[in-house]
């Protein structure tokens, strides 16, 4: 509720400023301008809503399936952590800005180098936290395993990858935040729609309101993919204690 009534008075703050004539509306419409193109433009917005929500996803889960291989890899074989550690690590030092309009220049206008790029900059938070979390297993329920003569596909199986699920979820909660970053930045690199074309688009007719509408879908998005993270991660992991919200 507080943050709630902040939004509201941020909101209000924001279209008074506006209102008084202290900032040119060109630059920044006020929230009703705002709420206006949302609803004026909702049909040409939602096609492009639905355009970048399926980047996302499709390349959220690439990240998923391919970060997931590298975590378990790593943790299992000394000699597969030399050579897929720095590639990792390296994944992260990648300039977005710089890259997406490279893919798009090999890989064409389509859906693959937007769903490479969100791939791109989901990869090392999913893979990280989920290393770490494989790795950092309670050694006393190591040898407990080990007592049983647990095997080291059984110790995996039931101790590693369980106890990981934890820190593998705040990977993926952090990568579904950011997994709009990499759509818009490839959009921008070369699409004929999606809500980073569109923002692109609407800065150019100067069509301010539009172009705060798609930054609110965005930020919306972004919301609503963290929160599912978070319900999903709720309903499989059911045995850490959590504070009350």
């Amino acid at each position: 509720m507080s943050a709630a009534l902040l939004v509201l008075a941020g909101l209000a703050a924001w279209e008074a400023v506006v209102r008084a004539g202290l900032v040119d509306a060109l630059i920044l419409p006020a929230p009703t301008q705002v709420a206006q193109a949302l609803w004026t433009d909702r049909g040409l917005l939602a096609d492009d809503l639905a355009v970048t929500t399926y980047e996302v996803l499709a390349g959220l889960v690439a990240a998923l399936v391919v970060g997931a291989a590298f975590a378990v890899s790593m943790h299992l074989s000394a000699g597969a952590r030399r050579a897929i550690g720095p590639l990792v690590v390296g994944s992260q030092a990648v300039p977005v800005p710089v890259v997406a309009p490279l893919l798009v220049l090999v890989l064409g206008f389509g859906l693959a180098p937007k769903v490479l790029m969100v791939a791109l900059v989901c990869f090392f938070p999913v893979t990280i936290n989920l290393y770490d979390g494989l790795r950092t297993v309670d050694s006393d329920q190591r040898k407990v395993l080990a007592s049983f003569s647990a095997s080291r596909w059984q110790t995996f199986r039931l101790l590693e990858a369980p106890s990981a699920l934890p820190q593998a979820f705040t990977g993926v909660r952090i990568a579904a935040a950011v997994a709009v970053i990499g759509a818009v930045f490839a959009e921008w690199a070369g699409a004929d729609s999606g809500l980073g074309h569109a923002l692109l688009t609407a800065n150019g007719q100067l069509l301010t309101p539009r172009a705060f509408a798609c930054v609110v879908l965005l930020f919306l998005l972004a919301v609503v993919l963290y929160e599912s993270c978070s319900l999903l991660e709720r309903r499989l992991v059911r045995w850490i204690p959590r504070p009350e919200r």
